[in-house]
């Protein structure tokens, strides 16, 4: 038996016709944040922005092109696909964080330190200071294959 295929997907409330412009894009990669479950609201935020700020330096294909309005204002380029962003216990993070760099994944590291440190220099030197097994991290960032990302974040749960 011929499995069909719908012909239409709905976005916001409206019906779209599938075509090679409209059909939703899939990828094989995952951009994924991981934090630590107990930090206020400010921290979540600030911590994601931090950790996922230099990926497009690392692998720039994540960047996709400028965004233009229609008044033809140019906006800076985003990420091409979505950041995925879970949280789970100290636990979890720590996990995750040793298994993205035993497994050699792009990763970013936020310790606890780091709310300490107002600058880039001190910042560094904070985490250079510590050995991996040591380090706090209440964020980690990681950009790769999808199964390997989902495998490195298992324990984690979707951030509300």
């Amino acid at each position: 038996m011929r499995r069909m295929y719908k012909t239409r997907w709905r976005m916001a409330g409206h019906d779209f016709p599938m075509t090679a412009e409209t059909f939703p894009i899939r990828f094989d990669t995952k951009i994924a944040v991981l934090l630590r479950e107990d930090l206020a609201t400010w921290q979540r935020l600030n911590v994601t922005a931090f950790l996922v700020s230099g990926l497009g330096t690392r692998i720039p294909e994540v960047i996709g092109e400028p965004y233009r309005d229609a008044d033809d204002n140019e906006y800076l380029s985003m990420f091409r696909q979505p950041v995925l962003v879970f949280e789970g216990s100290g636990a979890v993070v720590t996990r995750a964080h040793s298994r993205a760099v035993e497994r050699g994944m792009t990763t970013s590291v936020f310790t606890s330190e780091l709310f300490g440190t107002g600058n880039d220099r001190d910042n560094r030197a904070a985490v250079r200071t510590v050995p991996r097994e040591k380090l706090d991290p209440v964020g980690v960032g990681m950009y790769g294959p999808r199964n390997a990302v989902d495998k490195i974040v298992k324990g984690g749960r979707m951030h509300p």
